[in-house]
């Protein structure tokens, strides 16, 4: 390969945006209002948590922590996203690009196993209730927190930066954001390898966390049927609706794009990643993380009692 032609790419350029001034303009609106959205609904989940009491429990820490990632994951993307739309500008530098691949892939990761643990956490409280405080102890949560994040780094961020990817002249995107499937398509010469790779990541980081989830989920059901009255076996249930309804949506759009995406890239070398795959990625990396918090306060009695009660107590407290 030659050397001078690896150096030319300095910057990419995004060009999944229409040129049609009043699409741009909607779009404008429409992710500028999710993400506000998004910042809103995943500060509310955050601070309703850490400022409640009752709320301090394993179930909310995770929850906690989901919010965060959500936080962090639309922040990476949707501000140039917002830049580029409105501005018309289009590049982005090749240390920026890079920087969101791998802090995106990470937060992906991390987002994949946390939603496996939370699935644990409601095994555990449903299954084995009267030993719930005991297995699900702060000092679990924290090894738990410490081990989805070195999980995610070593597994998501390490491989990608000790084999970087290899640019030549090609340096014109057609996705809205620097996704690691997009950033592919422009590498030179063979990619098998990065293929190959990013198969067998995928496998760990989605397929064996789902995989968990849904063993999880059936031995939670196996665990509510046993329950006589109706009434309680729906309680029971309604404490996992909000947590099967996002993993339903993460993991389906996820799993679609990396493993489904990347298994047929892989098997057929022919074939390219379809460029109707940065829509896909828009339901995780957009709409997801504006759901989420929905999602969980408009389904959680005691999130919606916990905020009640600030706005009360603080209402009180307020001088007249």
């Amino acid at each position: 390969m030659d050397l001078i032609n690896q150096t030319l790419v300095v910057e990419f350029v995004l060009t999944g945006y229409p040129c049609n001034l009043q699409i741009r303009i909607f779009q404008f609106i429409v992710f500028l209002s999710m993400y506000i959205l998004s910042i809103l609904g995943n500060g509310f989940i955050i601070f309703t948590v850490i400022v409640s009491p009752p709320l301090h429990t394993a179930m909310y820490y995770f929850l906690c922590n989901l919010s965060f990632i959500d936080l962090c994951y639309t922040s990476c993307t949707m501000p140039k996203l917002l830049l580029v739309i409105f501005s018309k500008i289009h590049n982005i530098s090749y240390i920026g690009c890079l920087i969101q691949m791998y802090v995106g892939v990470f937060l992906g990761g991390t987002e994949s196993f946390l939603l496996a643990v939370m699935a644990y956490d409601r095994y555990i409280a449903i299954c084995l209730p009267l030993y719930y405080t005991t297995i699900m102890s702060w000092r679990v949560c924290r090894y738990c927190t410490v081990m989805i994040l070195l999980g995610s780094f070593f597994l998501c961020t390490i491989p990608n930066i000790l084999k970087p990817f290899v640019f030549c002249r090609e340096n014109r995107m057609d996705h809205f954001a620097c996704e690691l499937l997009g950033i592919l398509e422009l590498a030179c010469g063979d990619i098998s390898a990065y293929k190959l790779q990013i198969f067998i990541i995928s496998i760990f980081v989605l397929f064996c966390p789902f995989f968990f989830i849904v063993v999880s989920y059936i031995c939670i059901i196996i665990s509510i049927l046993k329950i006589k009255l109706a009434d309680s076996r729906l309680r029971t249930f309604s404490t996992c609706a909000s947590h099967l309804t996002v993993v339903v949506m993460y993991y389906g759009t996820l799993v679609f794009m990396y493993y489904g995406t990347c298994m047929s890239v892989y098997m057929f070398q022919g074939m390219r990643f379809s460029s109707k795959s940065k829509y896909v990625s828009l339901i995780y990396g957009a709409v997801t993380p504006v759901l989420n918090p929905m999602i969980y306060s408009l389904r959680n009695n005691k999130v919606k009692r916990a905020f009640s009660k600030i706005l009360i107590k603080y209402s009180v407290s307020r001088p007249t």
